[in-house]
């Protein structure tokens, strides 16, 4: 019961502290970040949210920064939002799994490129014919 009611504030607050972070936060250093996840403890004492960024590292360091800052107001607004007795302590962690991502269909585009036989490759088709 209790990994039931975890599993189901961290999907909730994901939904609730993505909203508060786009249409609430005014700080012009957040820029465009999106939650990718929400963790919550066992003991309901502390969340770690994961945040994505698409920029500069200065403009990650700047967002982090600032939504740091901003994590008492997003708990504030949490509290109004939930009928919990506390809101958990919001930690926010680089969630760089997107980029990661990227990293590897580069690598493996790449590698296509480079086997002789691969159809999708322009250069293998080309000497068939």
């Amino acid at each position: 019961m209790v990994q039931y009611r975890k599993n189901r504030l961290s999907h909730d607050m994901k939904k609730e502290i993505s909203e508060i972070i786009q249409k609430e936060i005014k700080d012009p250093r957040v820029g465009f970040v999106s939650v990718t996840a929400v963790n919550v403890a066992g003991d309901l004492a502390v969340a770690k949210v994961y945040i994505s960024h698409l920029g500069s590292e200065k403009n990650l360091k700047e967002s982090m920064e600032a939504l740091k800052q901003a994590s008492g107001f997003i708990r504030s607004q949490l509290a109004k939002r939930f009928k919990t007795r506390t809101v958990p302590e919001l930690v926010f962690v680089v969630d760089d799994s997107i980029q990661n991502g990227i990293k590897i269909s580069r690598i493996l585009d790449e590698y296509k490129a480079e086997i002789p036989d691969n159809p999708e490759n322009e250069q293998g088709s080309d000497e068939r014919e």
